[in-house]
């Protein structure tokens, strides 16, 4: 039985490789049923928690899940983008990024802030680059 994947919400292959380089797309917490991860719903009036740390770890998921697809994992990263909406979510980024990757043999990162993303439950969007000899 195959797994659901979740597609493209736009003209984009979420993977591309170029020689030894992979490109993966901006990826977020979105499932294929195209719920999203990180979403708590507090109380009965629907009030909602947009949890950044649950949401990057989904998201470093995905882009793993992603990789796989052509023969790579996260261990082949060599560089990240990370777009937060929101600063204040840096430390529960940070938290949730450092069960992936080690800080002395990791990939670079850059993490912006965006004004944001393409849903409004969405506080964190990752893309990256990895480097596989083929």
């Amino acid at each position: 039985m195959s797994e659901k994947k979740v597609t493209p919400r736009g003209v984009y292959p979420h993977v591309k490789v170029v020689g030894d380089f992979i490109f993966v797309s901006g990826t977020s917490s979105r499932r294929a049923d195209n719920t999203i991860a990180g979403v708590d719903l507090m109380d009965d009036m629907g009030t909602k928690f947009l949890n950044i740390e649950t949401q990057t770890s989904e998201v470093l998921k995905n882009i793993d899940a992603n990789l796989q697809t052509v023969g790579s994992s996260l261990k082949d990263v060599v560089d990240v983008s990370t777009f937060l909406v929101n600063m204040n979510d840096f430390a529960g980024y940070n938290k949730a990024y450092a069960a992936f990757f080690d800080k002395e043999t990791g990939p670079t990162r850059t993490t912006v802030a965006v004004h944001q993303l393409p849903h409004p439950d969405l506080v964190v969007e990752i893309k990256v680059t990895a480097f596989k000899k083929r």
